[in-house]
């Protein structure tokens, strides 16, 4: 796997992926476009960049570590691992359809590079803390990323699990919020309001860093800054835009898990470029 800290290089594969998203959902007309979109620039830093971990070895022990726990954006996890060596790329467009290793869900069961199966909500934090105080306990120096959606921190489990974490200094975890202000029926701040979201994790005794999250240098920078925090968990809350790269698609709620036809998709691939 290519890693490279060129902003250019890093923003082309970004493009790549989004292309991949549009055509894989509209191939299996089902999915989650929104919210794959507004992960992009944070999952290619992560992989590409960030992350320490080796394809050819996917479960070397000194590896990091990453959870996707809003499963439901699987598309741009699977895209991101196709494109980093531990999947095959001929077979995206198979998502969601029967015998596909990519299936609507993180599956383990399908492909054994994944760290855990993820998608119930509200569950993913808790899995990257106990991998988080595993490796402290092993003496072991790789880091657990975990991402969750603005929804998903409506789950009550989130709060159980940032309490703990951030108690037990478990400070080789960072958790990113994909904060693009939209969830399965609307607009967050309509449902359940997170607002005051940075003071919620502050109480918890995290580290709290607020970035642009499609700005690669703003989440190089975070995930640094994460890396030197000692004695306590850092939080990214990432604000993005649900659907970025597509104006039909931004801050659309419909998208949320809505796929492209074949005249949407054609017009978002455009626009992608």
């Amino acid at each position: 796997m290519t890693r490279t800290n060129n902003v250019e290089q890093l923003q082309a594969i970004a493009r790549t992926i989004r292309r991949h998203i549009i055509e894989m959902i509209a191939e299996a007309k089902s999915g989650h476009p929104g919210g794959s979109l507004s992960a992009v620039e944070l999952l290619v830093t992560l992989y590409f960049d960030v992350m320490r971990h080796d394809p050819a070895q996917p479960h070397w022990a000194g590896r990091d570590r990453f959870l996707l726990s809003k499963g439901h954006a699987a598309p741009v996890l699977y895209s991101i691992m196709a494109e980093a060596g531990y999947t095959p790329v001929d077979q995206l467009n198979t998502l969601r359809k029967l015998g596909s290793i990519y299936q609507g869900h993180p599956d383990r069961r399908f492909i054994p590079a994944l760290e855990a199966s993820t998608g119930s909500l509200g569950e993913g934090i808790s899995l990257a803390i106990g991998m988080g105080l595993a490796a402290k306990l092993d003496g072991s120096d790789s880091r657990t990323y975990v991402m969750v959606g603005d929804g998903e921190i409506q789950e009550g489990q989130i709060w159980e699990s940032a309490m703990f974490a951030g108690y037990h200094k478990v400070d080789n975890i960072v958790a990113i919020v994909d904060y693009n202000r939209i969830q399965l029926d609307g607009f967050v701040k309509d449902i359940m309001d997170v607002e005051p979201i940075a003071a919620k994790w502050l109480s918890f005794n995290w580290n709290v860093i607020e970035l642009d999250g499609h700005d690669i240098p703003a989440i190089q920078k975070a995930f640094h800054d994460a890396a030197q925090t000692k004695g306590k968990p850092t939080v990214l809350i990432a604000h993005t835009i649900k659907g970025k790269g597509v104006s039909f698609m931004e801050n659309n709620p419909k998208f949320h898990g809505v796929a492209p036809t074949a005249a949407e998709r054609d017009a978002a691939l455009k626009e992608i470029g």
